[in-house]
Protein backbone atom coordinates (compact mmCIF):
# COMPACT_ATOMS: atom_id res chain seq x y z
CA UNK A 1 0.00 0.00 0.00
CA UNK A 2 1.48 3.34 -1.07
CA UNK A 3 1.81 5.92 1.67
CA UNK A 4 -0.50 8.93 1.43
CA UNK A 5 1.25 12.10 0.20
CA UNK A 6 -0.51 14.06 2.93
CA UNK A 7 1.70 15.31 5.79
CA UNK A 8 1.38 13.67 9.22
CA UNK A 9 -0.76 15.00 12.05
CA UNK A 10 -0.36 13.78 15.61
CA UNK A 11 -2.22 14.54 18.82
CA UNK A 12 -0.76 12.50 21.66
CA UNK A 13 1.82 12.60 24.43
CA UNK A 14 5.26 11.10 23.94
CA UNK A 15 4.87 8.64 26.79
CA UNK A 16 1.99 6.74 25.22
CA UNK A 17 2.76 7.32 21.53
CA UNK A 18 5.98 6.01 20.00
CA UNK A 19 5.04 7.83 16.78
CA UNK A 20 4.83 11.14 18.62
CA UNK A 21 8.21 10.58 20.26
CA UNK A 22 9.73 9.56 16.91
CA UNK A 23 8.37 12.66 15.19
CA UNK A 24 9.04 15.11 18.03
CA UNK A 25 12.27 13.81 19.61
CA UNK A 26 11.46 15.67 22.81
CA UNK A 27 9.39 14.45 25.74
CA UNK A 28 6.08 16.15 26.47
CA UNK A 29 3.82 14.49 29.01
CA UNK A 30 0.42 15.85 27.89
CA UNK A 31 -1.18 15.39 24.45
CA UNK A 32 -0.08 18.07 21.98
CA UNK A 33 -0.40 18.95 18.32
CA UNK A 34 2.46 18.14 15.95
CA UNK A 35 2.23 18.17 12.17
CA UNK A 36 4.12 18.41 8.93
CA UNK A 37 4.09 21.07 6.23
CA UNK A 38 6.13 19.84 3.30
CA UNK A 39 9.44 18.71 4.78
CA UNK A 40 9.04 20.93 7.86
CA UNK A 41 7.91 19.77 11.29
CA UNK A 42 5.82 22.04 13.48
CA UNK A 43 4.24 21.81 16.92
CA UNK A 44 1.88 23.83 19.08
CA UNK A 45 2.91 24.15 22.73
CA UNK A 46 1.45 25.83 25.80
CA UNK A 47 3.38 28.43 27.79
CA UNK A 48 4.30 25.62 30.19
CA UNK A 49 6.23 23.71 27.52
CA UNK A 50 7.04 26.34 24.88
CA UNK A 51 10.49 27.38 26.07
CA UNK A 52 11.74 23.84 26.77
CA UNK A 53 10.51 22.43 23.46
CA UNK A 54 11.88 25.43 21.57
CA UNK A 55 15.31 24.98 23.17
CA UNK A 56 15.36 21.30 22.16
CA UNK A 57 15.52 22.41 18.49
CA UNK A 58 13.85 19.23 17.25
CA UNK A 59 11.07 21.13 15.43
CA UNK A 60 11.44 23.60 12.59
CA UNK A 61 8.87 25.83 14.25
CA UNK A 62 7.28 25.89 17.70
CA UNK A 63 3.96 27.76 17.81
CA UNK A 64 2.28 29.23 20.85
CA UNK A 65 -0.92 27.45 21.87
CA UNK A 66 -2.44 30.59 23.40
CA UNK A 67 -2.04 32.53 20.14
CA UNK A 68 -3.62 29.83 18.00
CA UNK A 69 -6.47 29.29 20.45
CA UNK A 70 -7.24 33.01 20.20
CA UNK A 71 -7.21 32.80 16.40
CA UNK A 72 -9.61 29.87 16.48
CA UNK A 73 -11.90 31.73 18.90
CA UNK A 74 -12.00 34.65 16.47
CA UNK A 75 -12.98 32.31 13.63
CA UNK A 76 -15.69 30.59 15.70
CA UNK A 77 -16.94 33.23 18.17
CA UNK A 78 -18.95 31.82 21.04
CA UNK A 79 -17.76 28.29 20.34
CA UNK A 80 -15.82 26.27 22.88
CA UNK A 81 -12.42 25.89 21.21
CA UNK A 82 -10.39 22.71 21.58
CA UNK A 83 -7.71 20.81 19.62
CA UNK A 84 -10.00 20.26 16.61
CA UNK A 85 -10.65 23.97 16.07
CA UNK A 86 -6.98 24.83 16.55
CA UNK A 87 -5.92 22.17 14.02
CA UNK A 88 -8.53 23.43 11.55
CA UNK A 89 -7.17 26.97 11.94
CA UNK A 90 -3.62 25.69 11.42
CA UNK A 91 -4.64 23.80 8.26
CA UNK A 92 -6.26 26.97 6.90
CA UNK A 93 -3.32 29.22 7.78
CA UNK A 94 -0.67 26.87 6.38
CA UNK A 95 -2.81 25.91 3.35
CA UNK A 96 -2.58 22.23 4.14
CA UNK A 97 -5.01 20.19 2.02
CA UNK A 98 -5.27 17.44 4.60
CA UNK A 99 -3.36 15.22 6.98
CA UNK A 100 -2.28 11.59 7.31
CA UNK A 101 -3.11 10.18 10.75
CA UNK A 102 -2.36 6.94 12.58
CA UNK A 103 -4.90 4.16 12.78
CA UNK A 104 -5.22 4.81 16.54
CA UNK A 105 -5.79 8.56 16.14
CA UNK A 106 -8.38 9.76 18.72
CA UNK A 107 -11.81 8.93 17.28
CA UNK A 108 -13.61 11.95 18.73
CA UNK A 109 -10.96 14.30 17.34
CA UNK A 110 -11.17 12.58 13.94
CA UNK A 111 -14.95 13.14 13.82
CA UNK A 112 -14.71 16.78 14.92
CA UNK A 113 -12.05 17.52 12.30
CA UNK A 114 -14.16 15.91 9.59
CA UNK A 115 -17.10 18.06 10.67
CA UNK A 116 -14.85 21.11 10.39
CA UNK A 117 -13.93 20.17 6.83
CA UNK A 118 -10.38 19.02 7.52
CA UNK A 119 -9.47 16.10 5.27
CA UNK A 120 -7.92 13.15 7.09
CA UNK A 121 -6.58 9.86 5.73
CA UNK A 122 -5.83 6.88 7.93
CA UNK A 123 -2.32 5.52 7.45
CA UNK A 124 -3.73 2.01 6.98
CA UNK A 125 -0.63 0.59 8.67
CA UNK A 126 2.36 2.34 10.15
CA UNK A 127 2.23 6.14 10.23
CA UNK A 128 6.02 6.20 9.83
CA UNK A 129 7.10 2.99 8.06
CA UNK A 130 10.67 4.28 8.17
CA UNK A 131 10.69 3.56 11.92
CA UNK A 132 11.30 -0.08 10.98
CA UNK A 133 14.86 0.71 9.82
CA UNK A 134 17.14 1.72 12.67
CA UNK A 135 20.07 4.09 12.30
CA UNK A 136 23.40 3.44 13.99
CA UNK A 137 22.36 5.83 16.77
CA UNK A 138 19.06 4.00 17.25
CA UNK A 139 20.80 0.62 17.32
CA UNK A 140 23.17 2.00 19.97
CA UNK A 141 20.19 3.19 22.02
CA UNK A 142 18.63 -0.28 21.84
CA UNK A 143 21.94 -1.85 22.80
CA UNK A 144 21.94 0.41 25.86
CA UNK A 145 18.44 -0.83 26.68
CA UNK A 146 19.76 -4.37 26.59
CA UNK A 147 22.71 -3.39 28.76
CA UNK A 148 20.12 -2.37 31.32
CA UNK A 149 18.41 -5.73 30.86
CA UNK A 150 21.74 -7.40 31.59
CA UNK A 151 22.07 -5.28 34.74
CA UNK A 152 18.78 -6.78 35.83
CA UNK A 153 19.94 -10.32 35.09
CA UNK A 154 23.14 -9.79 37.04
CA UNK A 155 21.15 -8.77 40.11
CA UNK A 156 18.61 -11.57 39.68
CA UNK A 157 21.26 -14.24 39.23
CA UNK A 158 23.14 -13.05 42.31
CA UNK A 159 19.98 -13.21 44.43
CA UNK A 160 19.01 -16.63 43.12
CA UNK A 161 22.50 -18.00 43.75
CA UNK A 162 22.48 -16.61 47.30
CA UNK A 163 19.02 -17.95 48.09
CA UNK A 164 18.84 -20.97 50.39
CA UNK A 165 16.86 -24.08 49.53
CA UNK A 166 14.62 -25.11 52.40
CA UNK A 167 12.26 -27.86 51.32
CA UNK A 168 9.95 -26.35 48.70
CA UNK A 169 11.01 -22.80 49.55
CA UNK A 170 13.73 -20.42 48.48
CA UNK A 171 14.86 -18.14 51.28
CA UNK A 172 16.74 -14.93 50.62
CA UNK A 173 18.01 -12.95 53.61
CA UNK A 174 15.85 -15.13 55.81
CA UNK A 175 12.58 -14.48 53.98
CA UNK A 176 10.78 -16.34 51.16
CA UNK A 177 11.98 -15.21 47.76
CA UNK A 178 8.94 -14.14 45.75
CA UNK A 179 8.43 -12.93 42.21
CA UNK A 180 7.61 -9.52 43.65
CA UNK A 181 10.85 -9.26 45.65
CA UNK A 182 13.00 -10.33 42.71
CA UNK A 183 11.16 -7.98 40.34
CA UNK A 184 11.69 -5.06 42.72
CA UNK A 185 15.43 -5.79 42.96
CA UNK A 186 15.76 -6.05 39.17
CA UNK A 187 13.85 -2.86 38.46
CA UNK A 188 15.56 -0.88 41.24
CA UNK A 189 18.97 -1.69 39.74
CA UNK A 190 17.76 -0.66 36.28
CA UNK A 191 16.30 2.60 37.60
CA UNK A 192 19.61 3.42 39.27
CA UNK A 193 21.41 2.96 35.94
CA UNK A 194 19.11 5.19 33.88
CA UNK A 195 16.24 2.96 32.81
CA UNK A 196 12.64 2.31 33.68
CA UNK A 197 11.06 -1.14 33.64
CA UNK A 198 7.70 0.18 34.78
CA UNK A 199 6.77 -2.73 37.03
CA UNK A 200 6.24 -4.96 33.99
CA UNK A 201 9.25 -7.28 34.31
CA UNK A 202 8.22 -10.92 34.05
CA UNK A 203 9.43 -13.12 36.91
CA UNK A 204 7.34 -16.27 36.55
CA UNK A 205 8.19 -19.66 37.96
CA UNK A 206 6.72 -23.13 37.57
CA UNK A 207 3.38 -23.35 35.79
CA UNK A 208 2.95 -19.55 35.95
CA UNK A 209 5.62 -19.35 33.27
CA UNK A 210 3.42 -21.41 30.93
CA UNK A 211 1.40 -18.24 30.35
CA UNK A 212 4.04 -16.23 28.45
CA UNK A 213 2.83 -12.78 29.57
CA UNK A 214 2.15 -13.72 33.19
CA UNK A 215 4.27 -11.31 35.27
CA UNK A 216 4.53 -13.79 38.13
CA UNK A 217 3.47 -13.60 41.75
CA UNK A 218 4.08 -15.34 45.05
CA UNK A 219 6.92 -17.60 46.19
CA UNK A 220 9.53 -18.87 43.76
CA UNK A 221 10.33 -22.56 44.21
CA UNK A 222 13.61 -24.49 44.03
CA UNK A 223 14.13 -26.94 41.19
CA UNK A 224 11.53 -25.11 39.03
CA UNK A 225 12.17 -23.20 35.82
CA UNK A 226 11.85 -19.43 36.21
CA UNK A 227 11.36 -17.19 33.18
CA UNK A 228 12.72 -13.66 33.50
CA UNK A 229 11.74 -11.28 30.69
CA UNK A 230 13.26 -7.82 31.20
CA UNK A 231 12.36 -5.03 28.77
CA UNK A 232 13.40 -1.65 30.19
CA UNK A 233 13.09 1.72 28.49
CA UNK A 234 16.15 3.97 28.45
CA UNK A 235 15.07 7.17 30.17
CA UNK A 236 17.31 9.43 28.09
CA UNK A 237 16.28 8.18 24.63
CA UNK A 238 12.98 6.33 25.01
CA UNK A 239 14.31 3.20 23.29
CA UNK A 240 13.69 -0.24 24.74
CA UNK A 241 15.79 -3.27 25.46
CA UNK A 242 14.15 -6.71 25.55
CA UNK A 243 15.84 -9.88 26.74
CA UNK A 244 14.62 -13.13 28.27
CA UNK A 245 16.53 -15.79 30.17
CA UNK A 246 15.35 -18.91 31.98
CA UNK A 247 16.88 -19.86 35.34
CA UNK A 248 16.52 -22.65 37.86
CA UNK A 249 17.82 -22.57 41.42
CA UNK A 250 18.62 -26.10 42.51
CA UNK A 251 18.89 -29.25 40.47
CA UNK A 252 17.29 -29.57 37.04
CA UNK A 253 15.63 -32.79 35.91
CA UNK A 254 16.54 -34.45 32.63
CA UNK A 255 13.20 -33.30 31.19
CA UNK A 256 13.91 -29.68 32.15
CA UNK A 257 17.39 -29.90 30.64
CA UNK A 258 15.96 -31.25 27.41
CA UNK A 259 13.37 -28.45 27.31
CA UNK A 260 15.89 -25.63 27.76
CA UNK A 261 18.32 -27.20 25.29
CA UNK A 262 15.54 -27.40 22.68
CA UNK A 263 14.72 -23.71 23.14
CA UNK A 264 18.34 -22.66 22.74
CA UNK A 265 18.74 -24.89 19.66
CA UNK A 266 15.63 -23.33 18.11
CA UNK A 267 16.96 -19.84 18.78
CA UNK A 268 20.27 -20.71 17.12
CA UNK A 269 18.36 -22.11 14.11
CA UNK A 270 16.52 -18.80 13.78
CA UNK A 271 19.67 -16.72 14.16
CA UNK A 272 21.36 -18.76 11.45
CA UNK A 273 18.64 -17.77 8.96
CA UNK A 274 18.10 -14.11 9.77
CA UNK A 275 19.38 -11.80 7.06
CA UNK A 276 18.01 -9.08 4.80
CA UNK A 277 15.05 -10.10 2.59
CA UNK A 278 14.29 -13.42 4.27
CA UNK A 279 10.62 -13.81 5.12
CA UNK A 280 9.99 -13.61 8.87
CA UNK A 281 7.50 -16.44 8.46
CA UNK A 282 10.29 -18.64 7.10
CA UNK A 283 12.35 -17.98 10.23
CA UNK A 284 9.36 -18.86 12.39
CA UNK A 285 8.78 -22.09 10.48
CA UNK A 286 12.42 -23.08 11.12
CA UNK A 287 11.83 -22.69 14.85
CA UNK A 288 8.70 -24.85 14.66
CA UNK A 289 10.61 -27.48 12.68
CA UNK A 290 13.41 -27.46 15.27
CA UNK A 291 10.93 -28.08 18.09
CA UNK A 292 9.15 -30.81 16.14
CA UNK A 293 12.44 -32.58 15.45
CA UNK A 294 13.27 -32.47 19.16
CA UNK A 295 9.92 -34.06 19.99
CA UNK A 296 8.19 -30.97 21.39
CA UNK A 297 4.77 -30.71 19.81
CA UNK A 298 2.37 -27.81 20.01
CA UNK A 299 -1.26 -28.57 20.87
CA UNK A 300 -4.41 -26.60 21.53
CA UNK A 301 -6.28 -28.03 24.50
CA UNK A 302 -9.47 -27.11 26.35
CA UNK A 303 -7.33 -25.49 29.05
CA UNK A 304 -5.13 -23.57 26.62
CA UNK A 305 -2.18 -24.14 24.33
CA UNK A 306 1.00 -26.05 25.12
CA UNK A 307 4.31 -26.15 23.26
CA UNK A 308 5.28 -23.16 21.11
CA UNK A 309 2.29 -20.93 20.45
CA UNK A 310 3.59 -17.39 19.96
CA UNK A 311 5.65 -15.64 17.31
CA UNK A 312 9.41 -16.02 17.05
CA UNK A 313 10.09 -12.31 17.28
CA UNK A 314 9.02 -8.71 16.78
CA UNK A 315 10.50 -5.35 16.01
CA UNK A 316 11.94 -3.30 18.86
CA UNK A 317 12.58 0.41 19.18
CA UNK A 318 10.58 3.26 20.68
CA UNK A 319 7.86 0.67 21.32
CA UNK A 320 8.52 -2.72 22.86
CA UNK A 321 6.43 -4.34 20.11
CA UNK A 322 6.62 -2.85 16.62
CA UNK A 323 7.19 -3.90 13.02
CA UNK A 324 8.38 -6.25 11.65
CA UNK A 325 7.06 -9.60 12.88
CA UNK A 326 8.32 -13.16 12.63
CA UNK A 327 5.16 -15.21 13.02
CA UNK A 328 3.09 -17.92 11.32
CA UNK A 329 0.46 -15.41 10.19
CA UNK A 330 2.21 -12.63 8.31
CA UNK A 331 4.52 -12.89 5.32
CA UNK A 332 6.96 -10.10 6.10
CA UNK A 333 10.45 -9.92 4.55
CA UNK A 334 13.05 -8.59 6.97
CA UNK A 335 14.70 -5.37 5.83
CA UNK A 336 18.34 -4.49 6.23
CA UNK A 337 18.65 -2.35 9.34
CA UNK A 338 15.54 -3.67 11.06
CA UNK A 339 15.92 -4.65 14.72
CA UNK A 340 14.08 -7.76 15.91
CA UNK A 341 13.85 -9.97 18.95
CA UNK A 342 14.45 -13.72 18.61
CA UNK A 343 12.51 -15.45 21.38
CA UNK A 344 11.37 -19.04 20.94
CA UNK A 345 9.79 -20.70 23.95
CA UNK A 346 8.21 -23.93 25.13
CA UNK A 347 5.46 -24.20 27.75
CA UNK A 348 4.15 -27.40 29.35
CA UNK A 349 2.22 -27.21 32.65
CA UNK A 350 3.67 -29.71 35.08
CA UNK A 351 7.12 -29.34 33.51
CA UNK A 352 7.29 -25.57 33.25
CA UNK A 353 8.21 -22.98 30.67
CA UNK A 354 11.45 -21.88 29.04
CA UNK A 355 12.11 -18.90 26.79
CA UNK A 356 15.36 -17.35 25.58
CA UNK A 357 15.32 -13.95 23.89
CA UNK A 358 17.98 -11.82 22.29
CA UNK A 359 17.91 -8.77 20.02
CA UNK A 360 19.62 -8.48 16.64
CA UNK A 361 19.89 -6.00 13.81
CA UNK A 362 19.32 -7.43 10.34
CA UNK A 363 22.22 -7.16 7.90
CA UNK A 364 22.95 -8.59 4.45
CA UNK A 365 24.72 -11.48 6.19
CA UNK A 366 24.79 -12.65 9.80
CA UNK A 367 22.67 -10.55 12.16
CA UNK A 368 24.38 -8.10 14.49
CA UNK A 369 23.82 -8.92 18.15
CA UNK A 370 22.46 -6.02 20.21
CA UNK A 371 22.11 -7.98 23.45
CA UNK A 372 24.52 -9.93 25.58
CA UNK A 373 24.15 -12.15 28.62
CA UNK A 374 25.27 -15.70 29.21
CA UNK A 375 23.03 -18.77 28.85
CA UNK A 376 24.07 -20.65 32.00
CA UNK A 377 20.72 -21.30 33.60
CA UNK A 378 21.10 -23.99 36.28
CA UNK A 379 22.20 -22.19 39.45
Amino acid sequence: MARSPLPPLLYADTGSSADQLYFSRVEVHDPFIAFGVGSRRLTVQSALEFSRVNKARTFDEVLRLEEWRARAENRWPGRRVGPAEIIAELAHAYRVKGFRVSDDFPASLYIKLNNLGVRLELAGGELFPEREIKSAAEAAAIREGNRLSAVGYTVAEKILRQSKIRGRSLLYQGKPLTSERLRFAIESAILEQGGNAGGSTIVAGGDQACDPHQRGFGPLRPHELIILDIFPRVTKTGYFGDMTRTFLRGRASDAQKKLVAAVRAAQLAALKLIRADIDGRTVHQAVVASFDAAGFKTERTAKGSVGFFHGTGHGLGLAVHEMPRMSPILSMPLKKGAVVTVEPGLYYPGLGGARIEDVVQVTARAPKMLSSYHYNWEL
